[in-house]
């Protein structure tokens, strides 16, 4: 939420079934390169003592994409990321190497993680507690916790009254930048969003609003939206 995002309330990894480098200003890499966003945690799948048996190039390292839950190649010094094995890769080798230590994790992650995407949207409240207390339309915020959660309690009666949208308050009052897309985060799967906020959306049903459901980044109410 606060850094690559969907939604800036949200943090997440990725969001698309494309690319890892979803939320940037950037122009989009050429497929072969795949830079991992700062906050796009990834997990070295091969111990440094055994990376010769890989048959990678030197100092290539096969690490784990949590938003596609499916490994990919990075190499430390240049920092390039890519979905493809590198050129001068010996590909039998890799193929036994993965075949071995890894196939559980790469055949079924893939078609699994496409089962599991839901979409939502969400009003974020934001307080002066917030991982980072400042939105598009208040800069920096200076609420206190208990202020968000009124007025977020507030927001909740008005839609459960009918008098209101998620979205129709989303698009004014939410301290997300999906905001302008009255809060719809779009597609996102298990392991993109902080663990409150999936948890929160994953066990809603289509058209069902959460109540107030608390992150690092604020308060949110969350619709299910598929």
């Amino acid at each position: 939420m606060d850094r690559t995002v969907i939604g800036e309330g949200v943090e997440l990894g990725a969001a698309t079934s494309s690319s890892p480098n979803i939320g940037s200003s950037q122009p989009s890499p050429p497929p072969s390169r795949i830079p991992e966003p700062v906050d796009y945690i990834a997990i070295s799948l091969v111990n440094p003592a055994k990376m010769s048996d890989t048959g990678l190039p030197p100092q290539w390292e096969i690490r784990m994409s949590n938003s596609r839950g499916i490994p990919y190649y990075f190499h430390p010094p240049t920092q390039e990321s890519r979905w493809e094995p590198p050129p001068n890769t010996d590909s039998d080798k890799l193929k036994a190497y993965m075949a071995a230590n890894h196939s559980e994790a790469i055949a079924p992650s893939a078609p699994q993680a496409q089962k599991q995407k839901i979409r939502a949207a969400h009003l974020l409240v934001k307080h002066a507690g917030s991982r980072r207390p400042a939105s598009w339309k208040e800069d920096p915020i200076t609420r206190s916790k208990e202020e968000a959660m009124a007025i977020i309690l507030g927001h909740e009666q008005r839609i459960r009254g009918g008098m209101t949208t998620l979205a129709e308050l989303a698009s004014t009052e939410s301290d997300c930048s999906s905001a302008r897309k009255g809060g719809d985060l779009g597609n996102f799967g298990k392991g993109d969003m902080q663990k409150e906020f999936e948890d929160a959306a994953f066990a809603l049903t289509p058209g069902e609003m959460s109540s107030v459901v608390e992150t690092a980044s604020g308060l949110h109410l969350i619709e299910r939206l598929a």
